[in-house]
């Protein structure tokens, strides 16, 4: 699937039975980012948590990859997020939050590759306590 079409389903979920989502981040980052200790990946992850909190979500937790088990090897990533927002349009005006731009260009220093997977924001551990 496109990422064209990816946003596509979110923005139908938003328009038609908006609700919370959990946006599981997979990302592989690159040399400049210097994971897990660069001053890059800091400056990206403190821009990360403003600009989703300002978006009206919520950093719920991150964890470094311990290795990839099965998949390609370009799917290998060093680090996963659970990032909970109170609906699809929340995380579609990411964007325009404030904050947003400086997490953007962070992105764009530090993030090599990533897969972006949207969860149902229900049960235990998938939503803010």
């Amino acid at each position: 699937m496109s990422t064209r079409t990816a946003f596509e389903r979110v923005r139908d979920v938003a328009a038609d039975a908006d609700r919370p989502v959990l946006m599981l981040n997979l990302n592989q980052y690159t040399a400049a980012a210097s994971f897990p200790d660069g001053q890059a990946y800091r400056e990206y992850m403190a821009a990360l948590h403003t600009a989703v909190g300002n978006a009206g979500g919520r950093v719920l937790w991150r964890a470094p990859s311990e290795g990839q088990v099965i998949g390609c090897e370009h799917d290998a990533y060093d680090e996963v997020l659970a990032v909970w927002y109170p609906s699809h349009r929340a995380f579609l005006d990411l964007r325009h939050a404030e904050g947003a731009d400086a997490m953007f260009a962070g992105r764009e220093t530090c993030v090599a590759n990533a897969s972006i997977v949207a969860l149902p924001a229900e049960g235990p551990g998938l939503s803010p306590v």
